[in-house]
């Protein structure tokens, strides 16, 4: 018989959920108030009581609060990477097929832009890493490539809360990015996928060819599976509307476990779980899953990647220097790819610049990516604090210069009714005047 959870150690997990989920909130909406992303505050939250801060000003009181002990770190770790799964899942599900549709081409130019440019710098960034800052054994290809999926991926949730916030998610332009970073991170988890199951089962043709031929299998039985799934979903809508959302954590969790046991990545799994079922769901039988996993799930995750960083490595000017060449490399690198997508689909120049300041946002999908790389050996932990890094301050500068940019981009009478539809998933979305056509 498995013997039940020491009464200390829940004690200390208890303790650790509710100071982490505490200080993030406090913290989250500071940085709301100072007009930041709540992504920063949150992170921050970790940072002060991670090794960057409390671990150096006062080691007995961060050993006590957060003790050595795997058993007890297992216990944080596998309650945020549930938040996570379920954040990717209400977030695939937030997608606007119709826009995907509709402008098609806008979409595939700007997105394959805004990925394929940041995806060969990333992979170029990798190659000329220095290898004392790579981790023991990681091969130096496979470490390139996760570096490209970590520069080309973009992050929807930020995406989306940054244009709420600014009163920009039912503009075009705000759709627009959307859809093109929707189609960035399908292409990227798929990537990520690929390199998951590189470090994991190997390099070589057989292993690679296993690899993809996992992907597409898993990509078939997801297509095949979404329709039937969805009319359960439907269902229970109208039986039991009040187990919808238990219905998209079960599917969430049984996606994710798919994946993850074919080598894959797990968030993999919770993507397509959002964009092939949640999507056809009613978002009003979602919102309160969703309130949960943004207010409650989402801060203790990220102010758990903040316990793991240490800034500390930062004092050396080689970590440092690597630092900065990628946090310029990830903004110049988007920013140009979106640029030049949104040039070569005729839009003027302010909305280029809209869209690549847009699409920077890395945020929690970042940290994700960050996660997993240190998870699969690929990041060393100065490696994972640079990237880090890069979704903090990919994340503080896109909301200054979107708002820049979109001072010059006129705004259009049909986007009204996008915005109000949106306002389903969250009842505290501003409302929209029809007369002006901005957030009330």
């Amino acid at each position: 018989m498995i013997p039940p959870l020491a009464a200390p150690v829940l004690a200390t997990f208890l303790m650790q959920l509710g100071v982490l989920l505490g200080a993030a909130l406090c913290l989250g909406l500071l940085a709301r108030r100072l007009g930041l992303p709540a992504l920063a505050g949150e992170m921050l939250a970790g940072v002060l009581l991670g090794p960057s801060v409390l671990g150096h000003l006062g080691p007995g009181a961060s050993d006590w609060l957060f003790p050595k002990n795997t058993e007890q770190a297992h216990l944080l770790d596998a309650t945020s990477q549930a938040g996570v799964l379920l954040l990717v899942s209400l977030t695939a599900a937030h997608l606007d097929t119709t826009m995907l549709r509709t402008r098609a081409g806008d979409v595939a130019r700007i997105g394959l832009g805004a990925l394929l440019i940041p995806l060969g710098a990333g992979i170029a960034l990798g190659y000329l890493i220095p290898a004392a800052l790579l981790p023991p054994g990681a091969e130096r290809g496979v470490v390139a490539l996760f570096v490209g999926v970590a520069l080309c991926i973009t992050a929807i949730p930020v995406i989306a809360k940054t244009l709420a916030d600014l009163g920009m998610l039912h503009r075009d332009i705000g759709q627009l990015t959307l859809a093109s970073a929707a189609l960035d991170d399908t292409v990227g988890w798929l990537l990520l996928a690929v390199v998951a199951a590189m470090a994991t089962i190997g390099t070589g043709a057989t292993s690679v060819g296993l690899a993809l031929g996992y992907l597409v299998l898993v990509l078939l039985a997801a297509v095949l599976l979404g329709k039937p799934l969805a009319r359960l979903g439907h269902w229970l809508s109208a039986h039991a509307a009040g187990a919808v959302p238990a219905l998209a954590v079960v599917l969430t969790m049984l996606y994710s476990c798919a994946t993850a046991g074919l080598g894959l990545e797990a968030v993999l799994g919770a993507f397509l779980a959002g964009v092939t079922v949640l999507r056809r769901l009613n978002p009003a039988h979602l919102a309160g899953l969703n309130t949960i996993t943004l207010w409650v799930f989402a801060p203790i995750f990220v102010a758990g990647i903040g316990l793991r960083i240490d800034l500390a490595v930062l004092a050396s000017p080689l970590v440092a220097l690597a630092a900065v060449v990628a946090v310029l490399v990830a903004v110049l690198s988007k920013l140009l790819g979106a640029y030049l997508g949104a040039r070569a689909s005729r839009l003027s120049h302010w909305e280029g610049l809209a869209l690549g300041a847009g699409m920077n946002s890395r945020g929690m999908v970042e940290v994700v990516i960050a996660l997993a790389g240190l998870r699969l050996g690929l990041l060393s932990p100065a490696g994972f604090t640079i990237v880090v890094l890069i979704a903090l301050v990919t994340s503080l500068l896109a909301p200054p210069m979107l708002r820049i940019a979109m001072r010059r981009v006129p705004s259009a009478p049909a986007e009204i009714d996008r915005h109000n539809r949106h306002r389903a998933w969250s009842s505290d979305q501003p409302r929209v005047s029809t007369s002006s056509g901005e957030p009330s």
